[in-house]
């Protein structure tokens, strides 16, 4: 593609750079900033650079959070003796649209994928172990995606948790083998949640 300005050129690149933008659609994007006025383009260069600078991650559930801790967690409406573990913030956004859990979360990170050499010992797991030895929690929901690394991932943690005398369970399989979370429509996602079932039954 050739340009006009490097200026021009270095800011398609830049845009280029998300995941899913070609440079066509960078282009895009980038004469649409081009013709906005520079308070918007300073506004939304102002968000990018907060998003970086400014923003945590909740020291209990690991969610990305404005605050030290997160509003699910810090909410007194919560059920806190039911944790439902995910694979990252856009699954917590995917399950609360759909407004049928009334627990809390625990952000692990991803899932273990050997072939992309992520271990157990990269994802927030251990964290997860501390919260369970308090004996507060009653009940695991692994609601990880329907996916080969998923069930690995769902699988590993059954056997670190399975002796803490607690509920373990699943959501159930309304989702398609292969599926992720942040895909599924709300409808399905929160009936999975709430007919979920026990881990137990998917190794016996």
């Amino acid at each position: 593609m050739n340009f006009s300005s490097k200026l021009l050129e270095n800011a398609v690149n830049e845009f280029s750079r998300l995941p899913g933008i070609g440079q066509k659609s960078a282009l895009r994007l980038v004469l649409h900033l081009l013709n906005q006025s520079e308070q918007d383009v300073n506004r939304f260069s102002e968000a990018m650079s907060q998003l970086k600078t400014k923003i945590k991650y909740c020291s209990e559930c690991y969610n990305i959070s404005d605050d030290q801790i997160c509003e699910i967690c810090a909410s007194h409406k919560r059920d806190k003796s039911i944790i439902c573990v995910v694979e990252d913030t856009r699954d917590v956004m995917a399950i609360e649209n759909t407004n049928q859990f009334q627990g809390v979360y625990h952000v692990i990170g991803g899932l273990i994928s050997p072939m992309d050499g992520v271990g157990p010992a990269d994802l927030r797991i251990e964290q997860l172990l501390e919260r369970l030895r308090k004996g507060e929690v009653e009940e695991i929901i692994l609601a990880l995606s329907a996916t080969m690394e998923g069930d690995t991932t769902i699988f590993y943690l059954y056997k670190k948790i399975k002796d803490f005398n607690l509920k373990i369970s699943t959501i159930a399989r309304g989702i398609a083998f292969g599926g992720e979370l942040e895909y599924v429509d709300e409808v399905t996602l929160g009936r999975s949640i709430v007919t979920r079932i026990p881990y137990e039954r998917n190794i016996a």
